[in-house]
């Protein structure tokens, strides 16, 4: 009952980050990424400190020993990650950055092994090539010779990127002792700290903005910041980062339908390619290893009854 609760809390949570894809791509046209970034986080922070004194009653004194990790989740996590998402929807599309998030699961395995010392079976490793050749696929628009030829979209480039960021971000968070709330609230204070002096430096003209973007920074801020973050973080104490990272692959397939209904199309290499990426993070998330084991504990039961 305890991971299907958790489940639950992973599957919300990518869908308001598929919303987030899509409500990007519009507001990207008004906002820069800095600013994006900078008032759905600020706005967070009002619901995140109080959220987590009431709730989680955390320790300062073991919170402030662990500034330094924090501020780390707060550059990779909020700053680094968004900056490189809203940036990469100048260029691409909304379905082609979520397929290319897809690849994320692998990574985070794979990074886990390298880093945590898990270990990684030749299935596993199997399917981190398959995944990476699906998103190989999205990269070059199905023509894998393109990739000597250096025309990559500067959008999907920068989504690469920000895959990588975020593998850290949730390998830290793995490592990290602080109650799941209080690290997202801390972070996000640290990391809007930093943030702060680009968003000033830029300037900002709230006349320019249409009612649809302010809507979508309102959603950004309440589902994609405060709901997603906080679900994320708390699975990811309890499950796992590679179990919780198996869940990141709902995002382009929430973010495919959202944008279906507005009137997207999905192209063949797409397709393809986002098929390959599923294929090879199943096998690499360990779940048809998994599947075997019980099978073959099925069987070896039966034999014994």
């Amino acid at each position: 009952m305890k991971s299907l609760k958790y489940g639950l809390l992973l599957i919300l949570a990518t869908f308001f980050w598929a919303g987030n894809y899509v409500f990007g791509k519009y507001i990207v046209t008004e906002l820069s990424p800095v600013w994006i970034t900078f008032s759905r986080w600020v706005l967070a922070l009002f619901v995140l400190l109080p959220m987590a004194i009431i709730v989680e009653k955390p320790i300062w004194q073991d919170v402030k020993k662990a500034w330094r990790p924090l501020l780390l989740l707060g550059v990779l996590g909020i700053v680094g990650y968004n900056l490189l998402l809203y940036s990469a929807l100048g260029y691409t599309s909304p379905t082609n950055a979520a397929l290319i998030s897809a690849v994320n699961p692998g990574l985070i395995v794979l990074f886990s092994v390298l880093l945590l010392k898990e270990s990684l079976s030749k299935i596993q490793i199997v399917g981190l090539f398959i995944s990476l050749f699906g998103a190989l696929i999205i990269l070059t628009r199905g023509n894998l010779l393109g990739i000597f030829q250096i025309s990559f979209n500067q959008g999907d480039l920068l989504m690469v990127g920000a895959v990588i960021v975020w593998t850290f971000y949730s390998i830290i968070g793995k490592r990290l002792l602080i109650p799941p709330i209080t690290a997202t609230a801390v972070s996000t204070l640290l990391a809007m700290v930093i943030l702060a002096p680009f968003a000033l430096w830029e300037g900002f003209y709230f006349s320019e903005v249409s009612q649809l973007s302010l809507y979508g920074i309102l959603y950004m801020f309440l589902f994609s910041s405060v709901c997603s973050f906080v679900f994320w973080n708390i699975s990811v104490k309890k499950l796992g980062a590679s179990q919780a990272g198996i869940f990141l692959n709902l995002i382009p397939v929430f973010t495919a339908l959202i944008s279906l209904v507005l009137g997207e199309t999905i192209k063949t290499e797409q397709l393809v390619g986002g098929l390959l990426v599923f294929l090879g993070v199943y096998l690499t998330s360990g779940m048809l290893t998994n599947s075997i084991e019980h099978v073959r504990k099925k069987k070896e039961f039966q034999k014994s009854a």
